[in-house]
């Protein structure tokens, strides 16, 4: 990628509690350490499949740990965990509704001639995972989807837009694109954050956990998972 920008490509689903802290410290640091970020909606049943890998849930012991694991580190980076009353049944309905209408959204402001994310993806996405781990709400229905397309600010204009287009074979074979980018980058999991930096290789991270290694590699100073504001 030639450009003088340095540019992140956050892959991510919502189905991922651990890719929201990551999702929302990288947010947090965007101003800070004068980052453009990308965020990549795909399906990351598809990556499992793909790369043989396998819920961490779905190792009984595993699962059992990271029911305070999630909770504990949301108190620690200001996320708001709750986790859900079934988590399992979270699991097995799983997001490929919500992956589809954040790759809706993305069409739309590429219809319109947007350049880059929808400024409306950020609040949207964060509203699929405040419904899954934090009210323990539903995010597969219809009704659902647009409900919380309305908290994150979307017009009902909008709204109607992504109802129409996110069962369609364009935004299926987009998801289904990304996906396959997202694996032709290494992923096995999420979250999964590809970095572009100016005359150098672009290189991949793996997990929530490697945001301090990042600002080492950025060359940048880590403050923690929630940074002061930048200085005007």
């Amino acid at each position: 990628m030639a450009s003088s920008r340095r540019v992140l490509d956050l892959y991510f689903d919502v189905i991922s509690p651990y890719t929201w802290i990551g999702f929302e410290i990288l947010c947090r640091y965007k101003p800070v350490w004068n980052i453009q970020m990308q965020f990549r909606p795909a399906f990351l049943g598809g990556i499992m499949k793909a790369t043989g890998n396998s819920p961490p849930a779905t190792i009984p012991k595993k699962g059992i740990y990271l029911q305070s694991d999630i909770v504990r580190l949301g108190k620690f980076c200001k996320v708001p965990f709750h986790f859900p009353a079934d988590f399992f049944d979270v699991i097995t309905k799983g997001t490929l509704s919500a992956q589809r209408f954040l790759t809706a959204l993305e069409i739309v402001h590429e219809k319109n001639g947007g350049i880059g994310n929808s400024p409306l993806l950020e609040s949207l996405s964060r509203q699929f995972w405040i419904r899954i781990w934090s009210r323990d709400e539903d995010i597969t229905k219809l009704d659902s989807l647009t409900a919380a397309a309305k908290e994150a600010g979307l017009t009902p204009t909008m709204i109607a837009q992504l109802t129409a287009l996110h069962e369609t074979s364009e935004v299926k074979e987009r998801l289904k694109k990304v996906t396959n980018d997202a694996i032709e980058n290494g992923a096995f999991g999420m979250p999964w954050l590809v970095v572009h930096l100016p005359g150098s290789p672009s290189f991949s991270l793996f997990g929530s956990d490697r945001m301090e290694l990042l600002a080492d590699l950025l060359g940048e100073k880590w403050y923690g998972p929630v940074p002061p504001s930048p200085k005007m």
